[in-house]
Order: C-alpha cells, then structure tokens, then sequence
C-alpha cells in the first residue's frame, strides 16, 4: 500500500520531501559498500536522510520488534518470515541478491577446492579439523552456516577446538580468519571488499544452497505507531525503481558484480 508521501515523491518526480528516517542493515551490507553508493543519491533524488543501524540480522530484527527503528535491509528468509508472522511488518520485499562462498587459508589443507557441494566443504573442513571462524552473532551469515552445518549432518560447538565463534561482524570475522589462517562463510561481497586479503582466497562457491537474498521489511505502523511508516514506503518505492536497479547491478570491485538486483514492483 503506497502512502501519500510515495504518490508526493511520484507527482514530483523524485523530490518529494526533506526527512530522516532510521534503517536497520546487515554488517554485510554496510561492509560491501553498496550502501556508500546508494545513501546520497536516495538523498539527492527523494530528499531521505537514511541513517544506518549496521548490526547482524538478528539485533536487525529486534530492533524492528521493539520500533526502533522504521524499516530493515536483512538476508535471512527464515527470520524474515517469522517476523512478518508476528506482526511486526505487513510483508517482505525482496530487493537484490549475491551468494556467500567459503574463504580459507590459500594453502587449503582442507582441500575445500576440490569439494563437489559446500555440504562436502565443510565435512572436509571438520574431517581436517582445520580453523573455522564463525560469527556467532545471529546474523544471516551465522544463520545460514547453522544450516549448512546442520545439512552436512554436523554437530559443531564452542567445545570443538577448531571451531571458534568470535560473535563479531563481517569485517571482524575475515580478519580473525585471516590472523588464524582459518576457513570462514562469507558473503561474496563483503570477500571482495575485505583488504586484508594476505593469505586467504574464495576456495568454494557455486552450490544453490549459498544463495543470499536480501528484503527490505517496513515495521508495521499498527504495532508501532510512532514510526515513520510514510518514509518507510517512500524508500521502498525507490529501492525498486530503475535508478536503483541501475546502481545495484552496476556496483563491481575489479571488474565483479557483487549484488543483483531481483525486485518485482
């Protein structure tokens, strides 16, 4: 349902009003610097201040629980869907996708580069009991290594010496895999963007499984009547406008797309 301020922001091409409203992010997409790209022309073409809370997708979701904030960025249909279940968002849009792909030491005494699915990466990662960093944050990066943990019929905890949760973001985490010359899940965006690269190399991806997705969720305004739900709307109908499918499919590092955009209006 599109609001007064989307039908202003349409009537007028784009400069509807000056407004500030608050968005709950994922570390993976603030560290991919698509967010560097998109923020000032949302701000130069509808007049929105976004300002970012960068946490993992499960203080994302919380923040949406209590208001917090007006809407989320987050990558985990799972939680998605159970938020919008309980109320606390009318609906998912999806916006744009990449995949996550396994890092690791370049040495790969795992031999990851020789796995024919990530369910067999990571049996040779436990088999080898090499260094795995996992964030332990509940976030979606967190939330789909749980999964593929569990599809690989494996039982991975703090009480396996190889296995280490440092409870950290994106960024934090392929640095500490990349001190430990460990093996880590990342999503392909924040790899490309990640400088301390000394070390490590993408060692598997490709499997459906990988698949990330990313939706936009607005907080429902009958829970929380105090949020901006107006806004809310607004940055939605830009976020799957041409312009924004333009930048989004637009946006390489050295030549690599790092998202794709996927938004149906």
């Amino acid at each position: 349902m599109i609001r007064l301020a989307v039908l202003m922001w349409l009537a007028l091409g784009g400069v509807a009003f000056a407004e500030t409203m608050r968005l709950a992010v994922t570390t993976s997409f603030h560290n991919s610097g698509l967010s560097d790209v998109l923020l000032p022309v949302i701000k130069a073409e509808i007049g929105l201040e976004v300002q970012l809370l960068v946490v993992g997708t499960g203080q994302a979701l919380r923040l949406g629980r209590a208001g917090d904030v007006d809407a989320i960025l987050v990558h985990s249909k799972a939680a998605e869907d159970a938020f919008v279940a309980e109320g606390f968002a009318p609906y998912r849009r999806e916006i744009m996708y990449n995949d996550f792909v396994l890092i690791g030491p370049a040495h790969d005494p795992a031999q990851l580069a020789q796995a024919t699915s990530a369910r067999d990466a990571l049996k040779r990662i436990a088999a080898a009991k090499a260094p795995f960093i996992s964030r332990g944050d509940e976030s979606g990066t967190h939330k789909k290594e749980l999964v593929l943990w569990d599809a690989a019929a494996l039982e991975v905890s703090a009480f396996d010496p190889w296995y280490k949760a440092v409870g950290a973001g994106m960024g934090a985490s392929l640095n500490t895999a990349s001190a430990m010359g460990a093996y880590i899940l990342a999503d392909r965006a924040s790899w490309l963007n990640f400088g301390n690269k000394t070390g490590l190399a993408l060692l598997y991806a490709g499997d459906p499984a990988l698949f990330n997705q990313y939706a936009y969720l607005p907080v429902n305004a009958v829970k929380h009547p105090h949020v901006n739900a107006a806004v809310a709307q607004a940055l939605e109908a830009w976020l799957v406008s041409q312009n924004a499918a333009d930048l989004i499919n637009g946006y390489s590092i050295n030549g690599e797309r790092l998202f794709s955009f996927n938004a149906q209006n």
